[in-house]
């Protein structure tokens, strides 16, 4: 299971189909990061025959850019528009992996999209998980792609 091409096929499927944006993977990260400052991550987890977790994170300016991008409007702030689209744009992450690991798609079931944003937090899965984090560049800017899968 190659998690870091997986991670990158699907961001950049997601991304070159539904927004309209060609996103550039550089080299995984070495450590998982998972404090933010002034940010939005989405999340959907992954249950059944695979768990874990496949997570988007962008600094505030990055989001909105991506979000005015995605629904065709400017965005100015970080309301419900950015929170509703960065999960959504982890539902459709988790739908192409759910669907590399798992052909028929009947034995991997992904959780309701979560959120999470402000000046400063935290996101931590589960603590056995084999993982990746990517970083991916745009011309609306640099955001994350986080894939772990419990070990088992």
């Amino acid at each position: 299971m190659d998690l870091e091409q997986m991670t990158i096929d699907s961001t950049q499927e997601v991304f070159e189909t539904m927004i309209m944006l060609e996103v550039t993977p550089q080299p995984p990260l070495p450590v998982l990061v998972s404090n933010f400052t002034d940010s939005v991550s989405g999340m959907v987890g992954l249950a059944g025959g695979c768990k874990g977790l496949i997570a988007i994170h962008a600094p505030d300016d990055v989001a909105m850019d991506i979000t005015g991008r995605f629904l065709g409007m400017v965005v100015e702030e970080i309301n419900e528009d950015v929170t509703d689209a960065f999960g959504e744009l982890a539902n459709m992450l988790a739908g192409n992996v759910k669907m590399v690991l798992d052909e028929s798609g009947k034995d991997i079931t992904l959780s309701v999209p979560s959120y999470v944003y402000g000046a400063d937090y935290h996101v931590e899965c589960t603590a056995e998980a084999y993982w990746v984090m990517i970083p991916f560049e745009s011309d609306a800017g640099e955001f994350l792609v986080q894939l772990q899968i419990e070990k088992a």
